[in-house]
């Protein structure tokens, strides 16, 4: 997670250099729908490898946008889901897809 210091002074570059990549766009779309497992969110995305699902994850959770609970169970059970700060992203996740769902129609 980057200091205050470390993020980029323009508000835009900063939420890029947040959700930016591909896959955490796409991680963060299917957690507004609700907590995932780690297998769901990989078989979901087609064509992440295991190791850039793993890292992005930790990067949004060290970021605040995502939780990671752990169920004391055997074997372990470990759910992802948005934070306060990630549901945050709701509405700018709602444009995009409103933006490529009338970008498609007009193609």
């Amino acid at each position: 997670m980057l200091t205050k210091e470390e993020l980029p002074e323009c508000p835009v570059a900063t939420t890029v250099q947040l959700i930016g990549s591909k896959w955490k766009l796409l991680i963060l779309r299917n957690l507004l729908q609700r907590p995932w497992r780690f297998n769901e969110l990989r078989k979901s995305l087609e064509g992440i490898s295991q190791k850039v699902l793993t890292d992005s994850l930790r990067s949004m959770e060290a970021d605040g946008l995502i939780t990671r609970t752990v169920y004391p169970e055997v074997p372990p059970r470990v759910e992802y889901a948005l934070s306060d700060l990630g549901q945050s992203m709701r509405p700018i996740i709602q444009v995009m897809e409103d933006w490529g769902m009338d970008y498609k129609k007009k193609r």
